[in-house]
């Protein structure tokens, strides 16, 4: 009885995983972009050359650093260390190295030779955090609320109504980095409530630690949350706080010896990044790596401009900051309310400070993903304190944004930048007339139509089951 009331208590968390892994593999994004291709080159050239440099690849991308006449990435190592196992078992079970094929921009056969090996790593690194992130999430809003219903709101909200869903189909550091930073958001909560801290003052510290490995600036975003961790431990007795710092500090130790150690190999220094040998973008020479001051006119643009405005494209997060209203007014929940509000403005506050905030090609403001891992706790807290009318609001919201997610994921999250409002001008019409990336139109040679029925199947009845299993629970708990 009580292992079947245990797989009862998994089955909304397993169901929920199952639901964003599925949708952030089966949709894909243009392999031969900048960003992504040049950390995907990159763990090629060390797969199968035991090399970092790209000098041979130097011509597919524009996203690279020069040192001493040798081409690198130019991004911090997380994500290529990452999928250096994917790409070494697509090698070995397809056979075929890239020295099988032209090393040339556009080229059909070197964009299938990418495109392969990024779906196959995200499905094993960033679907999978995107996923656990969801669940940490579920888990913090219930606990958080009291009710299932506001996580299952918040983690769904989160993870397909924001473009956290489009961008982790991409081999770009932010749907990670924002993953990690809501699992060390979970992990610290846990840990002060009722958990184990040990171990999850040492989960906090890896999630913390590797989202700077894969992002540097999430020593800036990931700071909330450090910072509330030790308000919420202030009270501890000194060998008790000494004991979860030391395994927090520990966790973040050990994450970050593959990026020194990468630096080491690569560049001679445990502190010389790629970022410092950019080409091409001379932006990054102004304050720290491009990092300068917030400006008014682009937090505007990020907030609410037509071009990248984070409002149309998760017009659900609107609702987060009556949440955090509702958790500033309760002593008992106001210091996870500042931490998140203080959270989710740091993001933003970054992002208009970066000399390239638009982001070339992009579907919003993709530097300041990360704001919504602290905005979802916000939405939690908005539907436990919503009356009937406004869960039916949130319900709207949550719909319209995960059909608009759906459409930018399926289309193009990585929108050009010349569109003025390219969720309007560019991506809707892309998706209406049937252009759009799935499995089955690119791997197996269906219609897209046809791919993206087969989706909505899977998705609907996962969904459906979900709906079932937090109602059951429900019911459950009313009766106990």
């Amino acid at each position: 009885m009580v292992g079947g009331e245990a797989r009862k208590r998994w089955q909304v968390p397993a169901l929920l995983f199952a639901l964003v892994w599925l949708s952030c593999t089966w949709f894909g994004s243009w392999a031969f972009n900048p960003n992504s291709a040049t950390r995907l080159l990159a763990a090629t050239a060390i797969v199968e050359k035991g090399d970092a440099r790209i000098d041979n690849f130097a011509d597919m991308t524009m996203d690279k650093a020069l040192f001493d006449g040798h081409f690198y990435m130019d991004k911090a190592p997380g994500m290529t260390l990452m999928a250096l196992p994917w790409v070494a078992l697509t090698n070995h079970l397809t056979n075929r190295t890239s020295f099988d094929i032209p090393h040339r921009l556009f080229d059909p056969t070197a964009e299938d030779f990418l495109r392969l090996r990024m779906r196959v790593a995200i499905a094993f690194t960033s679907a999978i955090l995107t996923a656990l992130a969801a669940i940490a999430l579920l888990d913090l809003g219930t606990g958080l609320t009291g009710s299932r219903a506001a996580g299952l709101f918040a983690a769904a909200s989160f993870a397909l109504g924001t473009t956290m869903w489009g961008w982790t189909t991409t081999y770009f550091g932010h749907a990670p980095t924002t993953a990690l930073i809501a699992i060390a958001l979970w992990a610290v909560w846990r840990g002060t409530h009722g958990g184990s801290p040990g171990r999850h003052a040492l989960i906090a510290g890896l999630a913390l630690g590797w989202a700077v490995v894969i992002e540097h600036t999430a020593i800036l975003t990931g700071a909330p949350v450090a910072l509330w961790a030790l308000w919420c431990i202030r009270g501890w007795e000194a060998p008790h706080i000494a004991r979860t710092v030391a395994l927090a500090l520990a966790g973040g130790i050990a994450a970050s010896i593959p990026l020194f150690a990468y630096n080491l190999a690569v560049f001679g220094h445990p502190f010389q990044t790629g970022y410092s040998g950019v080409v091409g973008f001379e932006g990054m020479q102004q304050g720290l790596f491009g990092l300068t001051y917030p400006k008014l006119d682009v937090l505007w643009e990020i907030l609410g401009g037509k071009r990248r405005g984070m409002v149309w494209v998760a017009p659900v997060l609107v609702l987060a900051p009556f949440g955090f209203w509702t958790l500033l007014r309760d002593p008992r929940t106001r210091d996870i309310g500042v931490m998140a509000a203080a959270g989710a403005v740091t993001a933003f506050l970054y992002h208009a400070s970066y000399v390239y905030w638009d982001g070339g090609n992009s579907t919003g403001p993709r530097h300041a993903l990360p704001a919504v891992a602290y905005l979802a706790i916000g939405l939690a807290a908005f539907w436990a304190g919503a009356n009937r009318f406004e869960k039916w609001l949130g319900g709207g919201f949550l719909t319209a944004s995960v059909a608009i997610n759906l459409a930018i994921t399926a289309a193009e999250v990585q929108a050009p930048h010349f569109y003025h409002a390219p969720l309007n001008q560019h991506i809707i019409p892309k998706f209406l007339s049937g252009d759009i990336r799935t499995i089955p139109n690119e791997f197996w040679g269906w219609s897209s139509w046809a791919g993206l029925g087969l989706y909505l199947a899977l998705a609907g009845l996962l969904a459906a089951l979900l709906v079932r299993a937090s109602w059951r629970e429900a019911q459950v708990a009313e009766t106990a």
